[in-house]
């Protein structure tokens, strides 16, 4: 389970857009990036923010801590921007914070990581279908001279149509990754052995431990899945579904 903490302060907000992610100061001295439940993508973005964030941390990859934001009315009420105001009304209660990494800057490509790193982080997001990570929004920081990942919200796509029908992990299974516009394309080096390095580390055990980070009041009932274990259940078979054919949904196949 990740760590609850409460916030304190906010600070400022980080850029514009329709998430608004803010930076605020919370009861354990740290400083963190929230992801608000009340933001226009709603709960299944900060589902997909814990899982693929602490998938890749069982990985090996470098992710900033996550922790469940308790988010009270004050900080609201004293809050005078009102579109921001707004935003912290509608999202009272568990929302996601992100360690806030001082220092680091965005990727540009000045500072590629190993070509190994790169397959990694290129295999994740074709693994999880993060959409996300081209030169237009690279999702990289640079750390201590190292990538961390960062907003993996737009990954695991299939969820946004549970409300209305059934989870199928087959059909997620047989969906490709594009990697053309991926920002580390020319720099990972072979994808087929980044496979074997990686999927060999995902069982059914690291799943569970995964899917079980998530705050169950985040996870939304849905056609077929009446409840948190349900949906807890649907998110390790579309993962282990997709482990069994890299060969369709992996760039360049997998043996």
């Amino acid at each position: 389970m990740l760590e609850t903490i409460t916030a304190t302060r906010y600070i400022t907000p980080l850029k514009e857009g329709g998430s608004l992610p803010g930076l605020i100061e919370a009861d354990d001295c740290g400083t963190y990036v929230l992801k608000f439940r009340g933001a226009g993508q709603g709960l299944k973005v900060l589902v997909a923010e814990v899982l693929v964030g602490e998938l890749a941390r069982a990985l090996g990859l470098d992710v900033p801590r996550l922790a469940v934001v308790d988010l009270q009315a004050p900080i609201a009420k004293y809050e005078a921007d009102e579109e921001v105001q707004d935003l912290l009304t509608a999202s009272l209660g568990s929302n996601l914070g992100i360690d806030f990494l001082p220092g680091s800057f965005g990727y540009d490509g000045s500072h590629p990581p190993a070509p190994d790193t790169a397959a990694d982080i290129l295999w994740l997001d074709a693994f999880t279908a993060n959409v996300d990570r081209t030169w237009s929004n690279p999702n990289l920081l640079i750390w201590h001279r190292n990538p961390w990942l960062i907003d993996h919200g737009a990954a695991l796509y299939f969820h946004h149509s549970w409300p209305s029908r059934a989870p199928d992990p087959e059909r997620f299974a047989r969906q490709p990754f594009d990697a053309s516009a991926h920002v580390l394309r020319d720099v990972a080096s072979d994808l087929g052995a980044a496979h074997e390095r990686l999927a060999a580390r995902i069982d059914d055990a690291l799943l569970t431990t995964v899917v079980d980070s998530v705050p169950a009041e985040w996870l939304e009932p849905a056609v077929g899945l009446a409840d948190a274990p349900a949906v807890r259940a649907a998110y390790r078979d579309h993962f282990l579904a997709r482990l069994q054919t890299p060969q369709i949904w992996l760039p360049g196949g997998a043996s």
